[in-house]
């Protein structure tokens, strides 16, 4: 018995090409995120550096010495931050030389001092200029444009040094990658549904495709219909030309069969006839023989039928009236037998597979229950799951061993010769199951007798129109 397949991403086309898709496109947008994000931050510095630069060159044209060697000047770099205590944004003009002295600093800056590398850790460059990060009044990071200057011909040398506040620097990095991360975030979700949406619509049609193929398998059309898109119509061609040459060849398995039980008929009814005007001991072997070949040929060409009919699976067969048929007949034939029927929910159960097949499963299990049940035979019918149907006819006979079950499956097989039949009941019963691929196995009833259980495939819910 086939049980439900089970899904795995891996096997599904639409689910590898949204995925890699997917993956590729979150690679793609980390790196022109990463890209953006490091030329933003590049630019961001460098202008900064330029600014701090800027003011650098403006405080050395702005300070000098008087005759004393003392520094004197009132530089105006532009900006109110160098005005404002503690902003992070600090100048300062140190002597450089034993001749020069005193002190010029911002009023951001005041009396401070802002810690400057020794030579040794930062050295100047060959035009005495240097840059390099520390620690300012507040805890801020600070950017530092230093350079040692000659003032006048007297060789009178200062040290100038402009500072930055570089947290504010990195904290608008900060926040521009943070709103790059969500523009690339939002965007970046927003292509991968959309590229989700175009791939499933571009798979569409397979799954127009699929239905198709499972109303032709349930027996609700007879071939693929519709209009497919010109890279699958090749394939629902393919798939029409195969539904036709499947139908062909059952149409022709059944013509010959119907031909072979046709051709054999005439010779056993001849053969019955002269074992009839024989008579005695010999005629009534031959009838026997005759008899057996009948049930044998008539058994080979009802398996060869249902095997052709089971292979296309497009019938479907209500169980609940055959089922109650079939026990109606059998209580006729049995008028001191009880015949019960539990089938409660089991409204929708079809099978999907020929009436006559159905007929024969059940018939042949109520032939058996009759024969070796003593007073009672109980039927149920429910359903298993979406995709099979139970059928269990129990009897209140002696029942069977576990040896014994498995001998009254073999074709032919009779444990009880007293009671009048081919043994071919119960092998039939096996075949027919196993060519829908069914399952049917026996086992002690509840009665007291034998329990036939036969699991069957069931035909999908007819959609309401």
């Amino acid at each position: 018995m086939i049980g439900p397949t089970r899904f795995r991403p891996t096997e599904s086309l639409a689910a590898r090409v949204i995925g890699l898709s997917s993956l590729w496109a979150i690679a793609a947008f980390l790196v022109v995120g990463t890209l953006i994000s490091s030329l933003y931050e590049r630019t961001a510095q460098s202008g900064f550096q330029a600014v701090v630069r800027a003011q650098l060159f403006n405080l050395i044209n702005a300070v000098t010495v008087n005759e004393d060697g003392g520094l004197v000047g009132v530089p105006d770099l532009g900006d109110l931050e160098y005005s404002q205590p503690l902003s992070g944004w600090y100048w300062e003009v140190l002597p450089a030389s034993a001749n020069t002295d005193g002190r010029l600093s911002s009023f951001s800056l005041g009396p401070g001092r802002i810690e400057a590398p020794s030579e040794r850790e930062r050295p100047f460059d060959g035009q005495y200029r240097r840059d390099y990060r520390t620690t300012g009044l507040n805890g801020e990071m600070l950017y530092v444009e230093e350079a040692e200057v000659v003032l006048d011909g007297d060789n009178h040398a200062a040290r100038f040094r402009v500072m930055g506040n570089a947290s504010v620097v990195d904290g608008d990095v900060a926040a521009f990658n943070r709103r790059l991360g969500l523009y690339l975030g939002v965007f970046g979700l927003g292509s991968i549904v959309i590229n989700a949406l175009a791939i499933l619509t571009g798979l569409h049609p397979l799954i127009g495709v699929r239905r198709s193929l499972a109303e032709v398998r349930e027996g609700r059309a007879d071939r693929l219909p519709g209009s497919f898109p010109a890279e699958i119509r090749p394939l629902a061609t393919e798939m029409n030309l195969l539904i036709d040459s499947n139908r062909r060849i059952v149409e022709r398995a059944r013509t010959q069969v119907g031909n072979l039980a046709h051709s054999l008929k005439t010779p056993i009814a001849v053969l019955r006839n002269e074992a009839d005007a024989i008579g005695g001991e010999r005629g009534r072997l031959v009838a026997e023989q005759t008899e057996a070949m009948r049930l044998q040929v008539q058994h080979y060409l009802d398996r060869a039928r249902v095997a052709a009919l089971a292979g296309l699976a497009v019938a479907r067969t209500p169980a609940l009236p055959v089922l109650e048929r079939s026990m109606r007949v059998i209580a006729r034939l049995s008028p001191g037998t009880e015949v019960e029927l539990d089938a409660e929910g089991a409204g929708r159960a079809v099978f999907a597979g020929e009436a006559q097949d159905l007929e024969e499963i059940v018939g042949n299990l109520l032939e058996n229950a009759a024969k070796y049940g003593r007073s009672r035979i109980r039927a149920e019918l429910r359903l298993l799951d979406a995709d099979h149907l139970l059928i269990a006819i129990e009897d209140d006979g002696p029942g069977l061993s576990e040896p014994q079950r498995a001998e009254a499956l073999r074709r032919g097989a009779r444990l009880d010769e007293r009671v009048a039949g081919s043994g071919l009941g119960l092998s039939i019963v096996t075949d027919t199951v196993l060519q829908y691929r069914g399952d049917f196995r026996l086992a002690r009833a509840e009665i007291g007798g034998l329990r036939a259980e036969v699991v069957l495939p069931r035909a999908p819910d007819t959609p309401m129109s």
